[in-house]
């Protein structure tokens, strides 16, 4: 019998004290390889800071950043002649259109992939990362909302897959908001810093 995947492990301090809130904890079949379906375990961020940050300055209530990371199974498992190097990029290419794929069921439009770059995540294990870009027409604000998304997949103890997107601008700047408070003050260059910082946090 095959034992229920565990969730990753997600820096919980760190996401804390950031005024990130775990929104969903979730476990799907992500996608099917020719000889196997593989199980993510996901848990899912929502930047509940920033939201409500923007919902008293202006009352206008969405999610401008999220994080998820998202640990790998397979039914059944892989035969012993078959190493995780070997579904990597398959696995890759998987998690990245699933990833586009989440942003346009968002309501994002003009998706699109942008460069590739490896990395070192804490656990010494080497991943590539993706870049997305990609936008939202803000009715209710009259403005509209660019953002940045990264993807990261690695192997370490397992696959892991960890993602997430930010505003291309200062969020005080788009929404026309004077005098922001501190957590509106922000530069997308902080949060591209920070989403990279969780991305390798991940185990």
């Amino acid at each position: 019998m095959p034992t229920d995947p565990a969730f990753p492990d997600v820096p919980a301090d760190r996401l804390c004290d950031g005024g990130w809130e775990l929104v969903d904890e979730s476990v799907e079949t992500v996608f099917q390889l020719p000889t196997a379906r593989v199980e993510g375990v996901t848990k899912v961020y929502d930047d509940a800071e920033t939201r409500e940050a923007v919902r008293d300055a202006v009352g206008f209530d969405h999610q401008w950043r999220f994080f998820f990371a998202t640990a790998l199974s397979f039914t059944p498992p892989l035969a012993p002649g078959i190493g995780p190097a070997m579904i990597l990029p398959t696995v890759r290419s998987e998690a990245q259109s699933a990833f586009a794929e989440e942003l346009a069921d968002r309501g994002f439009v003009s998706v699109e992939r942008g460069r590739s770059e490896r990395v070192r995540v804490d656990s010494g294990d080497r991943a590539r990362l993706r870049t997305y870009s990609a936008e939202l027409d803000l009715e209710a604000v009259d403005a509209t909302l660019s953002i940045t998304g990264w993807v990261g997949v690695w192997h370490g103890d397992g696959f892991r897959i960890a993602a997430g997107a930010y505003p291309d601008q200062s969020l005080s700047s788009l929404l026309g908001i004077e005098t922001p408070p501190d957590p509106l003050q922000r530069s997308p260059s902080d949060y591209r810093a920070e989403l990279l910082d969780l991305i390798r946090a991940v185990a």
